[in-house]
């Protein structure tokens, strides 16, 4: 498991841009499963949308990223950058709503050299939320 304070050592990211919590899964170089906890005091309720609250959709394949970015750090890319490249077959099939646990699931598909290609899906329990296949580089 990674818990926050490890993610706090390979992640740039800060709060309110940091939605991963935890990783609970890990293979290096393979696929990591991790974890957000939905809360209704997440600083985009409060204009996405007042009375529906909504995780909008592009923050659920950043979280997805995220792992991806997680897993990479942890297999190797230590103290570089990871930079989307492209983001493709995104899916949004069901509201993420506070109170929702996601749990991000990445794989990596394909891996040439510095730059990855990675599957990710979220669920909330049984429920598929989003899914998206997003490459990214590694670079100094």
């Amino acid at each position: 498991m990674v818990d926050i304070k490890e993610i706090f050592s390979v992640l740039p990211h800060r709060y309110p841009f940091l939605l991963v919590d935890r990783v609970v899964e890990f293979e290096p170089g393979v696929r990591a499963v991790g974890i957000k906890n939905v809360t209704i005091n997440e600083p985009f309720f409060q204009g996405h949308f007042p009375n529906n609250p909504v995780m909008p959709g592009v923050l659920i394949v950043e979280a997805l990223a995220q792992v991806a970015g997680i897993m990479a750090f942890k297999s190797g890319a230590e103290g570089k950058n990871v930079y989307f490249m492209s983001i493709e077959k995104v899916k949004f099939r069901k509201p993420v709503v506070p109170g929702d646990q996601l749990r991000l699931e990445v794989q990596v598909i394909h891996k040439r050299g510095n730059v990855w290609k990675f599957s990710g899906n979220a669920f909330a329990g049984d429920q598929l939320k989003s899914e998206a296949e997003f490459t990214a580089m590694v670079a100094a």
